[in-house]
């Protein structure tokens, strides 16, 4: 017999925003804890205020690198997978905001 593992809303968000390019666990975690479920939730997003509000809520500053994660995730909610620059889907681009 197998057994079934329930899904939760936690896990969902977590899968969902993990289909985001450069989405690893634990930044899908800290975006879940910014308040954001869904890729659908980042759209028209400010990345620079979600990690202002990341690095209030470490209460330290966080890696720079998550801005730049921030900055990709905001964009591919806009924009998907119909990207005509693949460039575009790799955080490390994202150093200065477009």
């Amino acid at each position: 017999m197998i057994k079934t593992i329930p899904v939760t809303h936690r896990t969902a968000a977590l899968k969902d925003l993990q289909r985001i390019p450069g989405i690893e666990p634990s930044i899908a975690n800290d975006l879940y804890g910014l308040g954001i479920t869904a890729v659908q939730d980042l759209r028209g997003s400010d990345p620079e205020a979600l990690y202002t509000e990341l690095c209030v809520q470490a209460g330290q500053p966080v890696d720079r690198c998550v801005l730049y994660v921030f900055r990709c995730a905001v964009w591919f909610a806009g924009h998907g997978t119909t990207c005509p620059t693949p460039e575009r889907l790799k955080w490390w681009n994202w150093k200065k905001p477009t």
